[in-house]
């Protein structure tokens, strides 16, 4: 048998000889565990019960050969919910809770007299920020979109454990919208944004939906699609709000003024200071947030 401590050592030295954070595993005997971090911490000399210590290191061995943690698990945590997640859906990142935190910001603001505030995910997958969105805003009714009928399948199963009421519609970004005649208050979007050519860590290209990733030559492909269509469902008063690459704020600020010269548009900065986050108002205040306003 072995402590809590010597196991929790060992795959740290292990994972640090990977180049994996040595908190992942601590994370994982946290979620495996199904105990609180400080009480883990409390009996750290104690003897790891052998199916617990099994089941660890099958895990992490799993980890160690490039596999998300989400996937090892089946499942990853996101504003606090749980999503079910697997080789069909991005695993959600803390980049996008700020999104989520963002829009409910602007929400909040731009539509307070609403009684209810029509909204859309484009590119849904796991349904993370459509499911956070309708949970933590009630006055939200909810569609989301997405042109992976297994991606939906997820979404739909995600939505059903968070008891969340959100509709499910396949189809390419913005088409299924147009052809049911939706229009929308806001419109956020996680599109693919990574350039075909750009280098990616393995655990990332081998276990997740490529679909999801890669946002063709310059990675801009599908905020195009987005701009050229957002008109035939954006209501007068409305905006959009997009999660984006760190080094994209120079392109996007050349196409947003090219495809939306009538609107105003903020980019905003992550908890590291990197600009993350695009926003776009059409006939609307801008919010004041951490960011660079433009109109």
């Amino acid at each position: 048998m072995i402590t809590f401590s010597r196991l929790c050592r060992k795959y740290e030295a292990l994972c640090e000889e990977k180049d994996i954070p040595a908190e992942t595993v601590m994370a994982y005997l946290v979620e495996l565990s199904q105990r609180e971090r400080y009480d883990l911490y409390a009996c750290f000399d104690d003897e790891v019960p052998q199916d617990l210590a099994d089941e660890f290191i099958q895990g992490m061995d799993r980890i160690l050969a490039g596999e998300p943690m989400g996937h090892v698990l089946g499942y990853s945590w996101f504003y606090g919910y749980k999503f079910i997640v697997n080789p069909d859906v991005l695993i959600p990142r803390y980049e996008t809770e700020e999104l989520c935190a963002n829009v409910l910001t602007n929400i909040d603001a731009c539509f307070p007299d609403y009684d209810t505030i029509s909204c859309v995910d484009v590119g849904t997958g796991s349904g993370a920020i459509a499911i956070t969105l309708v949970k933590e805003e009630p006055k939200i009714r909810m569609t989301a979109t997405d042109i992976s009928e297994e991606a939906l399948t997820t979404a739909r199963k995600n939505a059903e454990i968070n008891d969340a009421p959100v509709e499910f519609i396949a189809g390419d970004m913005l088409k299924p919208l147009i052809d049911r005649g939706i229009k929308l208050d806001v419109l956020v979007c996680n599109p693919p944004y990574i350039p075909s050519e750009e280098v990616m860590e393995h655990s990332v290209v081998d276990f997740e939906p490529h679909v999801a990733l890669f946002g063709g030559n310059d990675g801009l492909k599908f905020y195009r699609d987005v701009f050229r269509d957002c008109r035939s469902v954006m209501k007068e008063r409305s905006f959009m709000a997009f999660e984006m690459g760190w080094d994209q704020k120079e392109r996007l600020t050349g196409l947003v003024r090219e495809m939306l010269p009538e609107a105003a548009y903020t980019f905003l900065q992550d908890i590291n200071g990197k600009d993350r986050m695009l926003f776009v108002y059409f006939r609307l205040e801008p919010v004041e947030m951490k960011g660079t306003f433009y109109e």
